[in-house]
């Protein structure tokens, strides 16, 4: 089974930067199968990882950023793949 992992931050207005190069840093152990980082108009910055493991596992995931560059607590979601058939 395929678990993605999405972390999204929001930076404090103008830091949007210092967030996306502190992301970048943050290291995962073991590695996962894919990670892409995105980033969006507001300071936003989002990372999705992917995973050969069950939903439930204990996947690492990114920490929380120092609370002087966000604006709020990351947001984390968890997903599975699914069949591309909806029938």
């Amino acid at each position: 089974m395929t678990v993605a992992l999405m972390w999204e931050a929001r930076a404090v207005a103008g830091r949007g930067g210092e967030l996306l190069a502190w992301v970048r840093e943050q290291p995962l152990a073991p590695e996962p199968l894919r990670r892409e980082t995105l980033r969006a108009p507001g300071d936003r910055v989002l990372v999705i990882t992917w995973w050969d493991a069950p939903y439930d596992a204990g996947i690492p995931e990114l920490p929380e950023p120092e609370p002087e560059l966000v604006t709020r607590a990351v947001h984390r979601w968890r997903f599975e793949s699914v069949a591309d058939d909806w029938s």
